[in-house]
Protein backbone atom coordinates (compact mmCIF):
# COMPACT_ATOMS: atom_id res chain seq x y z
CA UNK A 1 0.00 0.00 0.00
CA UNK A 2 1.43 3.38 -0.75
CA UNK A 3 2.46 5.86 2.08
CA UNK A 4 0.60 8.89 2.98
CA UNK A 5 1.84 12.12 2.52
CA UNK A 6 -1.30 14.35 2.64
CA UNK A 7 -3.75 14.93 5.01
CA UNK A 8 -6.94 14.58 3.00
CA UNK A 9 -9.62 15.68 5.93
CA UNK A 10 -8.79 18.91 6.18
CA UNK A 11 -8.93 22.19 3.66
CA UNK A 12 -7.00 23.25 1.04
CA UNK A 13 -7.24 26.12 -1.41
CA UNK A 14 -7.86 25.00 -4.74
CA UNK A 15 -7.87 27.92 -6.52
CA UNK A 16 -8.93 31.83 -6.54
CA UNK A 17 -12.26 32.65 -6.71
CA UNK A 18 -11.97 34.20 -9.97
CA UNK A 19 -10.61 31.48 -11.90
CA UNK A 20 -13.96 29.69 -11.99
CA UNK A 21 -16.69 32.02 -14.22
CA UNK A 22 -20.21 30.77 -14.95
CA UNK A 23 -19.58 29.01 -17.97
CA UNK A 24 -16.50 26.89 -18.14
CA UNK A 25 -15.20 24.61 -15.38
CA UNK A 26 -11.79 23.93 -13.90
CA UNK A 27 -10.08 21.03 -13.82
CA UNK A 28 -6.80 20.82 -11.08
CA UNK A 29 -5.80 18.07 -8.94
CA UNK A 30 -5.49 17.96 -5.31
CA UNK A 31 -3.82 15.63 -3.38
CA UNK A 32 -4.01 13.03 -6.29
CA UNK A 33 -7.53 13.48 -7.15
CA UNK A 34 -8.32 15.36 -10.00
CA UNK A 35 -11.48 17.58 -9.46
CA UNK A 36 -14.22 19.05 -11.94
CA UNK A 37 -14.68 22.43 -10.41
CA UNK A 38 -17.77 24.75 -11.99
CA UNK A 39 -20.36 27.29 -10.85
CA UNK A 40 -23.90 26.49 -10.60
CA UNK A 41 -26.93 28.39 -11.56
CA UNK A 42 -27.19 30.15 -8.26
CA UNK A 43 -23.41 30.94 -8.21
CA UNK A 44 -22.34 28.82 -5.71
CA UNK A 45 -19.17 25.92 -6.99
CA UNK A 46 -19.71 22.64 -7.38
CA UNK A 47 -16.81 19.94 -7.32
CA UNK A 48 -17.12 16.23 -8.53
CA UNK A 49 -14.32 14.24 -9.57
CA UNK A 50 -13.41 15.12 -12.78
CA UNK A 51 -14.18 11.57 -14.72
CA UNK A 52 -16.94 11.44 -17.08
CA UNK A 53 -18.86 8.08 -16.14
CA UNK A 54 -19.44 7.11 -19.90
CA UNK A 55 -16.27 6.83 -21.26
CA UNK A 56 -13.49 8.26 -19.35
CA UNK A 57 -13.72 12.35 -20.96
CA UNK A 58 -12.30 14.98 -18.49
CA UNK A 59 -15.44 16.77 -17.53
CA UNK A 60 -13.68 19.74 -16.65
CA UNK A 61 -12.92 19.68 -20.73
CA UNK A 62 -16.70 20.21 -21.02
CA UNK A 63 -18.90 23.27 -19.90
CA UNK A 64 -21.88 24.45 -17.80
CA UNK A 65 -25.08 24.72 -18.43
CA UNK A 66 -28.05 25.56 -16.80
CA UNK A 67 -26.13 24.59 -13.24
CA UNK A 68 -25.41 21.32 -14.57
CA UNK A 69 -21.87 19.95 -15.44
CA UNK A 70 -21.93 19.16 -19.46
CA UNK A 71 -18.90 16.31 -20.60
CA UNK A 72 -17.97 18.01 -23.95
CA UNK A 73 -17.59 14.41 -24.95
CA UNK A 74 -20.45 13.07 -25.40
CA UNK A 75 -23.50 15.25 -23.73
CA UNK A 76 -23.71 13.50 -20.44
CA UNK A 77 -24.77 16.01 -18.23
CA UNK A 78 -23.80 15.67 -14.07
CA UNK A 79 -25.19 17.24 -11.06
CA UNK A 80 -23.16 18.76 -7.66
CA UNK A 81 -23.71 15.71 -6.06
CA UNK A 82 -22.06 13.40 -8.73
CA UNK A 83 -25.32 11.83 -10.49
CA UNK A 84 -25.53 12.10 -14.01
CA UNK A 85 -29.01 14.21 -14.40
CA UNK A 86 -29.35 12.90 -18.29
CA UNK A 87 -27.80 12.50 -21.58
CA UNK A 88 -28.80 12.51 -25.12
CA UNK A 89 -31.31 9.61 -26.36
CA UNK A 90 -30.03 7.85 -22.79
CA UNK A 91 -31.83 6.57 -19.79
CA UNK A 92 -29.57 7.54 -17.44
CA UNK A 93 -30.66 6.23 -13.93
CA UNK A 94 -28.18 3.13 -13.45
CA UNK A 95 -25.27 4.99 -14.43
CA UNK A 96 -22.71 5.12 -11.20
CA UNK A 97 -22.34 8.40 -9.23
CA UNK A 98 -19.22 9.75 -9.37
CA UNK A 99 -17.53 11.11 -6.42
CA UNK A 100 -18.56 14.47 -4.99
CA UNK A 101 -16.27 16.83 -3.24
CA UNK A 102 -17.00 19.26 0.27
CA UNK A 103 -16.27 22.61 -1.37
CA UNK A 104 -16.51 26.13 -0.06
CA UNK A 105 -15.98 29.96 -1.41
CA UNK A 106 -14.30 32.37 1.70
CA UNK A 107 -11.95 35.26 1.23
CA UNK A 108 -11.63 35.35 -2.29
CA UNK A 109 -10.50 31.37 -2.31
CA UNK A 110 -12.11 28.23 -3.42
CA UNK A 111 -11.83 25.42 -0.37
CA UNK A 112 -11.66 21.83 -1.23
CA UNK A 113 -11.97 19.08 1.07
CA UNK A 114 -10.46 16.30 -0.60
CA UNK A 115 -11.31 13.62 2.04
CA UNK A 116 -14.28 12.34 3.85
CA UNK A 117 -17.50 14.32 2.44
CA UNK A 118 -19.26 14.00 5.52
CA UNK A 119 -16.78 15.07 7.95
CA UNK A 120 -16.48 18.42 6.22
CA UNK A 121 -16.95 21.19 8.42
CA UNK A 122 -16.84 24.38 7.47
CA UNK A 123 -15.95 25.67 10.42
CA UNK A 124 -12.38 24.57 10.18
CA UNK A 125 -11.85 27.01 7.28
CA UNK A 126 -8.93 29.67 8.74
CA UNK A 127 -10.31 32.74 9.63
CA UNK A 128 -8.52 35.44 7.27
CA UNK A 129 -9.41 38.70 8.94
CA UNK A 130 -7.60 40.90 6.41
CA UNK A 131 -10.04 39.67 3.90
CA UNK A 132 -13.16 41.18 5.55
CA UNK A 133 -11.24 44.68 6.68
CA UNK A 134 -11.25 47.54 4.19
CA UNK A 135 -8.67 49.04 6.15
CA UNK A 136 -5.60 46.11 4.26
CA UNK A 137 -5.17 45.63 0.47
CA UNK A 138 -3.85 42.40 -0.60
CA UNK A 139 -2.36 41.38 -3.82
CA UNK A 140 -0.82 37.83 -5.51
CA UNK A 141 -1.24 35.09 -7.51
CA UNK A 142 -0.58 31.27 -8.38
CA UNK A 143 2.53 29.06 -8.89
CA UNK A 144 2.28 25.47 -10.31
CA UNK A 145 5.91 24.30 -8.64
CA UNK A 146 7.22 20.64 -9.36
CA UNK A 147 8.39 19.79 -6.00
CA UNK A 148 7.22 17.99 -3.01
CA UNK A 149 5.03 20.27 -0.94
CA UNK A 150 6.79 19.71 2.23
CA UNK A 151 10.00 21.29 0.85
CA UNK A 152 8.03 24.07 0.41
CA UNK A 153 7.04 24.52 3.87
CA UNK A 154 10.53 24.02 4.94
CA UNK A 155 11.39 26.79 2.48
CA UNK A 156 9.03 29.44 3.96
CA UNK A 157 9.64 28.41 7.80
CA UNK A 158 13.58 29.06 7.30
CA UNK A 159 13.66 32.59 5.90
CA UNK A 160 17.72 32.43 6.36
CA UNK A 161 18.05 31.56 2.60
CA UNK A 162 16.69 34.84 1.77
CA UNK A 163 20.48 36.60 2.10
CA UNK A 164 21.39 34.35 -0.88
CA UNK A 165 18.27 33.88 -2.88
CA UNK A 166 16.46 37.19 -2.90
CA UNK A 167 20.16 39.16 -2.61
CA UNK A 168 18.70 42.21 -4.87
CA UNK A 169 14.98 42.16 -2.66
CA UNK A 170 14.80 41.15 0.95
CA UNK A 171 17.94 39.77 1.46
CA UNK A 172 20.62 40.67 4.06
CA UNK A 173 23.40 39.56 6.25
CA UNK A 174 21.51 40.62 9.23
CA UNK A 175 19.17 37.48 8.74
CA UNK A 176 22.16 35.16 9.04
CA UNK A 177 23.10 37.18 12.21
CA UNK A 178 19.72 36.93 13.92
CA UNK A 179 19.10 34.22 15.53
CA UNK A 180 15.60 32.21 15.32
CA UNK A 181 12.92 31.53 18.01
CA UNK A 182 11.49 28.08 17.11
CA UNK A 183 7.93 26.82 18.92
CA UNK A 184 5.32 24.46 18.62
CA UNK A 185 1.50 25.47 20.21
CA UNK A 186 -0.73 22.58 19.92
CA UNK A 187 -0.87 21.89 15.65
CA UNK A 188 1.07 25.55 14.92
CA UNK A 189 4.31 26.18 14.37
CA UNK A 190 6.04 29.63 15.06
CA UNK A 191 9.19 30.91 14.09
CA UNK A 192 10.64 34.28 14.75
CA UNK A 193 13.66 36.56 14.12
CA UNK A 194 14.04 40.15 14.79
CA UNK A 195 16.79 42.10 13.52
CA UNK A 196 17.47 45.55 15.19
CA UNK A 197 18.91 49.32 13.91
CA UNK A 198 19.49 47.94 10.12
CA UNK A 199 18.76 49.35 6.85
CA UNK A 200 15.83 48.14 4.77
CA UNK A 201 16.66 46.00 2.24
CA UNK A 202 15.09 47.20 -1.51
CA UNK A 203 11.63 45.78 -1.37
CA UNK A 204 11.20 47.02 2.05
CA UNK A 205 12.25 50.44 1.09
CA UNK A 206 9.43 50.68 -1.42
CA UNK A 207 7.18 49.78 1.14
CA UNK A 208 8.64 52.33 3.58
CA UNK A 209 8.17 54.93 0.35
CA UNK A 210 4.66 53.49 -0.25
CA UNK A 211 4.07 54.17 3.91
CA UNK A 212 5.20 58.04 3.03
CA UNK A 213 8.05 57.06 5.51
CA UNK A 214 11.43 58.06 5.23
CA UNK A 215 13.43 55.01 3.46
CA UNK A 216 17.04 55.73 4.06
CA UNK A 217 16.78 55.47 8.04
CA UNK A 218 17.79 52.46 10.33
CA UNK A 219 14.73 50.01 11.09
CA UNK A 220 14.03 47.17 13.18
CA UNK A 221 12.49 44.35 11.25
CA UNK A 222 10.65 41.00 12.04
CA UNK A 223 9.89 37.96 10.29
CA UNK A 224 7.25 35.75 12.54
CA UNK A 225 6.44 32.40 10.52
CA UNK A 226 3.37 30.78 11.33
CA UNK A 227 2.94 26.93 10.13
CA UNK A 228 -0.74 25.60 10.33
CA UNK A 229 -2.16 22.43 8.86
CA UNK A 230 -2.13 21.22 6.62
CA UNK A 231 0.07 22.82 4.53
CA UNK A 232 -0.73 27.04 5.35
CA UNK A 233 1.92 29.35 6.35
CA UNK A 234 1.34 32.94 7.17
CA UNK A 235 4.34 35.02 7.99
CA UNK A 236 4.16 38.43 9.50
CA UNK A 237 6.87 40.82 7.98
CA UNK A 238 7.60 44.67 8.71
CA UNK A 239 10.07 46.96 8.73
CA UNK A 240 9.71 50.29 10.81
CA UNK A 241 11.99 53.20 12.38
CA UNK A 242 14.17 52.07 14.71
CA UNK A 243 13.17 53.05 18.34
CA UNK A 244 9.66 53.08 18.13
CA UNK A 245 8.89 49.10 19.22
CA UNK A 246 9.30 47.43 16.00
CA UNK A 247 6.51 44.62 15.13
CA UNK A 248 4.33 46.67 18.01
CA UNK A 249 5.90 50.03 16.69
CA UNK A 250 2.74 52.97 15.56
CA UNK A 251 1.40 52.86 12.11
CA UNK A 252 2.52 55.67 11.03
CA UNK A 253 6.18 54.35 11.97
CA UNK A 254 6.47 51.57 10.05
CA UNK A 255 5.11 49.03 6.97
CA UNK A 256 3.91 45.74 7.77
CA UNK A 257 2.40 43.26 5.93
CA UNK A 258 1.29 40.01 6.41
CA UNK A 259 2.39 37.14 3.80
CA UNK A 260 0.22 34.67 2.61
CA UNK A 261 1.04 31.27 1.44
CA UNK A 262 -1.58 28.48 0.86
CA UNK A 263 0.42 25.31 -0.43
CA UNK A 264 -1.89 22.65 -1.99
CA UNK A 265 -0.22 19.31 -3.13
CA UNK A 266 -0.86 18.27 -6.48
CA UNK A 267 0.83 15.18 -6.60
CA UNK A 268 4.03 13.30 -4.30
CA UNK A 269 6.07 15.56 -6.52
CA UNK A 270 3.76 18.66 -7.59
CA UNK A 271 1.80 21.25 -5.74
CA UNK A 272 -0.21 24.22 -6.20
CA UNK A 273 1.12 27.44 -4.94
CA UNK A 274 -1.07 30.41 -3.70
CA UNK A 275 1.03 33.13 -2.55
CA UNK A 276 0.27 36.81 -1.60
CA UNK A 277 0.59 40.09 0.59
CA UNK A 278 -2.47 41.28 2.78
CA UNK A 279 -0.76 44.98 3.85
CA UNK A 280 -2.36 47.17 6.41
CA UNK A 281 -1.01 50.71 5.09
CA UNK A 282 -1.71 52.98 2.43
CA UNK A 283 -4.62 50.07 1.36
CA UNK A 284 -7.02 52.31 -1.48
CA UNK A 285 -3.07 52.95 -3.11
CA UNK A 286 -4.32 49.97 -6.05
CA UNK A 287 -0.99 51.50 -7.89
CA UNK A 288 1.09 49.83 -4.87
CA UNK A 289 -0.67 46.78 -4.40
CA UNK A 290 0.28 46.41 -8.25
CA UNK A 291 3.35 47.63 -7.29
CA UNK A 292 3.94 44.73 -4.44
CA UNK A 293 2.57 42.25 -6.01
CA UNK A 294 4.86 41.98 -9.04
CA UNK A 295 7.90 42.42 -6.73
CA UNK A 296 6.45 39.47 -4.53
CA UNK A 297 6.03 37.66 -7.73
CA UNK A 298 9.71 37.77 -8.55
CA UNK A 299 10.54 36.95 -5.29
CA UNK A 300 8.73 34.10 -5.32
CA UNK A 301 9.71 32.65 -8.47
CA UNK A 302 13.42 32.87 -7.46
CA UNK A 303 12.19 30.29 -5.16
CA UNK A 304 10.42 28.22 -7.08
CA UNK A 305 13.59 27.28 -9.52
CA UNK A 306 15.55 26.66 -6.31
CA UNK A 307 13.04 24.02 -4.95
CA UNK A 308 12.31 22.23 -8.45
CA UNK A 309 16.22 22.13 -8.88
CA UNK A 310 16.07 20.71 -4.79
CA UNK A 311 13.07 17.66 -6.11
CA UNK A 312 15.15 16.74 -8.63
CA UNK A 313 18.49 16.14 -6.45
CA UNK A 314 16.72 14.29 -3.61
CA UNK A 315 15.04 12.03 -6.10
CA UNK A 316 18.59 11.57 -7.84
CA UNK A 317 21.18 11.12 -5.10
CA UNK A 318 18.51 9.20 -2.46
CA UNK A 319 21.69 7.55 -0.55
CA UNK A 320 21.61 11.08 0.94
CA UNK A 321 21.12 11.66 4.70
CA UNK A 322 20.97 15.67 4.99
CA UNK A 323 21.74 18.31 7.69
CA UNK A 324 19.80 19.15 9.86
CA UNK A 325 20.66 22.63 11.98
CA UNK A 326 18.76 25.04 14.30
CA UNK A 327 17.67 26.63 11.35
CA UNK A 328 15.92 23.94 10.55
CA UNK A 329 13.65 23.49 13.54
CA UNK A 330 10.62 25.01 12.06
CA UNK A 331 10.19 22.71 9.09
CA UNK A 332 11.33 19.88 11.16
CA UNK A 333 8.22 20.31 13.79
CA UNK A 334 5.46 21.27 11.00
CA UNK A 335 6.48 18.03 9.29
CA UNK A 336 6.12 16.29 12.82
CA UNK A 337 2.65 17.88 12.64
CA UNK A 338 1.60 16.85 9.22
CA UNK A 339 2.80 13.07 9.88
CA UNK A 340 1.27 13.15 13.36
CA UNK A 341 -2.41 13.84 11.82
CA UNK A 342 -2.21 11.61 8.88
CA UNK A 343 -1.33 8.57 11.58
CA UNK A 344 -4.69 10.07 13.20
CA UNK A 345 -6.32 9.92 9.91
CA UNK A 346 -4.97 6.08 8.88
CA UNK A 347 -5.99 5.03 12.38
CA UNK A 348 -9.56 6.55 12.29
CA UNK A 349 -10.33 4.14 9.62
CA UNK A 350 -8.71 1.36 11.38
CA UNK A 351 -6.07 0.74 8.74
CA UNK A 352 -2.88 -0.91 10.94
CA UNK A 353 0.01 1.46 10.22
CA UNK A 354 1.94 -1.75 9.64
CA UNK A 355 0.46 -2.24 6.65
CA UNK A 356 2.14 1.16 5.51
CA UNK A 357 5.76 2.30 5.56
CA UNK A 358 7.62 3.92 7.99
CA UNK A 359 7.42 7.74 8.01
CA UNK A 360 9.99 10.03 9.19
CA UNK A 361 11.37 13.79 9.22
CA UNK A 362 13.69 12.86 6.81
CA UNK A 363 13.78 15.55 3.77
Amino acid sequence: MAKQIFIKNTWYVAAMSDEINHNKPLGRKVCDQSIAFYRQADGKVAAVLDFCPHRGAALSLGYVEDGLLVCGYHGLKMGEDGKTKEMPLQRVQRFPCMKSFAVEERFGFIWVWPGDKEAANTDLIPHLPWAEDDTWAYGGGLYHIKCDYRLMIDNLMDLTHETYVHASSIGQKEIDESPVQTEVEGDKVFCRRYMENIMAPPFWRTALEGNGLASDTPVDRWQICRFMPPSHVMIDVGVAHAGYGGFDAPKNKKASSTVVDFITPETENTMWYFWGMARNFNAQDVTLTDKIREGQGSIFQEDLEVLERQQQNLKSFPQFDLLKLDIDAGGVQSRRIIERLIDKEINAKNISTDELPLQSVTF
